[in-house]
């Protein structure tokens, strides 16, 4: 996999955002643990767990080009993962519900042995929710691997009053800050685009 583009995930909605660029990539998940530190802000838990992933692969492919991104939802100083069950995605979204909350977003790319990295925060105004309307929400399948208990380009748009910011941080890459990285190693998508158009 030499100068080769990894990205260090099982995300779908981060696979198909890396899509939407262009680029040729194969999805290696980096098994992390993603608990948080005493003390540490959402910002630098979506940061650190960013680089955490990129680094995590670096040993094994030394050459290649390593994306890592981790997403937190955070009001105030609570940041909120993916949930465990039923009842932490209760917990999550009657907390949540009725907010202007964060939504923050790391990005870091390994190249060369060095780690860059971005961090993109939005605000998301999210309706407030029964126990009725967050069970049936929770039978679609989709708050499981959601940080927050939501997922933006899902069932939970509908909820969804007002969002600031990048919708791809949101959903899990965001794709500016990506393609940003990617130019800074010699990696662009626009170009890439364009010679496989001419020669099509």
């Amino acid at each position: 996999m030499n100068d080769s583009l990894i990205l260090a995930s099982a995300s779908p909605q981060r696979a198909r955002l890396l899509e939407q660029l262009g680029l040729a990539f194969t999805a290696i998940p980096a098994d992390i643990d993603e608990t948080p530190r005493e003390g540490e802000a959402p910002e630098a838990l979506a940061e650190r767990l960013a680089r955490t992933k990129a680094e995590a692969l670096s040993a094994a492919y030394p050459a290649a080009r390593i994306l890592g991104s981790d997403t937190v939802v955070a009001y105030g100083d609570e940041a909120f993962g993916k949930p465990r069950d039923l009842a932490d995605a209760q917990r999550m979204l009657a907390a949540l519900g009725g907010t202007t909350h964060r939504v923050i977003t790391g990005v870091a790319l390994f190249s060369g042995g060095v780690t860059e990295t971005r961090t993109v925060v939005s605000e998301v105004a999210l309706d407030v929710l029964d126990e009725a309307a967050i069970a049936a929400y929770w039978a679609t399948g989709e708050p499981q691997g959601a940080a927050g208990a939501y997922a933006i380009q899902g069932h939970a748009g509908q909820f969804i009053s007002h969002l600031s910011g990048s919708f791809s941080a949101v959903m899990g890459l965001p794709v500016y800050e990506t393609a940003t990285l990617l130019r800074a190693t010699g990696l662009d998508p626009l170009a890439l685009a364009g010679n496989e158009r001419r020669s099509a």
